[in-house]
């Protein structure tokens, strides 16, 4: 499993202070995602498919969730990839089912392919670079990496919550 040094991902988000938008963009997205891994790392299969909340939220459930949102925002939408359908509201709710076979291990190496597949679709294009979506109509890459960004930062604090009522552990580094 891909972990990053503990420092890094804050590093790059102090450092792109000073950088263009899409820098600024790329390093706010790039910290969030290695706060959910975080998250759900150095727990135990059981811990992290615990449900504390009433829905079924769990932290497995939140990776599994950030992964299909990868492929969807990145993969179907900004690179029109004609064999990935539109989700429904109800593959909104499996998104977060997690199987019996599945590790958390397993988990987090496909949230950071998707993610890094997500990082290689978007070096494609520029931040004004347009895509039709069903829904709301023309969207750029701008528009996408501010909604991952608030997609990502929303369930990166349920994961905070999930891994405080699990383990007692808080902050960025775990």
């Amino acid at each position: 499993m891909a972990t990053l040094p503990s420092t890094e991902p804050a590093l790059a988000v102090v450092r792109a202070a000073t950088g263009d938008e899409r820098q600024v963009l790329e390093a706010f997205l790039d910290f969030l995602r290695a706060m959910v891994v975080r998250k759900a790392q150095g727990l135990s299969e059981q811990d992290v498919r615990r449900r504390h909340v009433p829905s079924a939220t769990t932290l497995a459930g939140l990776v599994r969730h950030l992964t299909v949102v990868e492929r969807n925002w990145f993969g179907r939408v900004l690179a029109q990839d004609p064999a990935m359908a539109p989700p429904s509201e109800e593959d909104a709710d499996r998104s977060f089912a997690v199987g019996d076979d599945d590790t958390i291990e397993a988990l987090i190496a496909a949230y950071e392919e998707a993610c890094a597949e997500s990082r290689r679709i978007a070096a494609r294009f520029p931040l004004d670079h347009e895509v039709p979506h069903e829904q709301v109509g023309p969207i750029s890459l701008r528009w996408i990496y501010v909604h991952m960004i608030e997609e990502t930062a929303r369930h990166a604090g349920h994961a905070d919550i999930l891994r405080e009522l699990t383990d007692g552990a808080t902050g960025s580094v775990v």
